[in-house]
């Protein structure tokens, strides 16, 4: 078997903060900007910045509709933060272009400005050992979801971690903490959705 090819959007915000994340667990992951590249991807990061941003430069270079493909073949993608709210279905008050496949609503810099960005430790499904220290930045949160998404995380009752299928969804910087479990998670994902691919063909 090839070895991993992982993506993470590089089109605006911390991307290379999520590139090296994967660089500290031994796993190849490239930034990718066109359509092609998105395709190529055994699993694709969408990284924090501003959702808007983000948005519009997907809809603009059409890698909107590459990551739509991607997620039509079952390939894992992980959203933290403004990818999270990309995912979403829903975006409280908000018409803003979002790519609208994991069944959950969520309220934008929910958790308050800049200025009230803070850590906490978070206790997340999946994660075994210690809870992992998450960094919010003008966090999200998730309002409520349907159909077969779960949560993994809630913080003071406000959702911040959740799975639906191949999609994983983070209000929080996993990238920004020396702790990789939140990662290693979301390989195990790319992992098993690769195998089940290849066994389908």
């Amino acid at each position: 078997m090839s070895r991993l090819l992982l993506g993470v959007l590089a089109l605006q915000g911390d991307f290379a903060e999520h590139l090296q994340a994967f660089a500290d667990i031994g796993i190849e992951a490239v930034p990718v900007k066109r359509p092609g590249e998105v395709l190529a991807c055994d699993g694709l990061v969408i990284p924090g910045g501003e959702s808007t941003t983000i948005g519009k430069l997907c809809e603009r270079f059409g890698v909107g509709d590459a990551i739509l493909e991607l997620h039509r073949r079952g390939v894992p993608i992980w959203g933290t933060c403004a990818g999270l709210i990309l995912l979403a279905k829903e975006i409280v008050a908000s018409d803003q272009w979002r790519l609208g496949i994991l069944d959950a609503e969520v309220a934008r810099n929910a958790f308050g400005r800049q200025v009230d960005s803070f850590e906490a430790d978070l206790p997340m499904d999946g994660i075994p050992g210690p809870p992992i220290r998450a960094v919010f930045i003008r966090a999200p949160y998730v309002t409520r979801v349907w159909g077969d998404t779960t949560i993994l995380a809630a913080l003071q009752d406000r959702i911040v971690a959740v799975r639906e299928g191949n999609l994983l969804g983070t209000a929080f910087h996993p990238e920004l903490t020396d702790d990789r479990r939140v990662q290693e998670y979301f390989v195990g994902m790319v992992e098993a959705a690769r195998q089940a691919r290849e066994q389908g063909q």
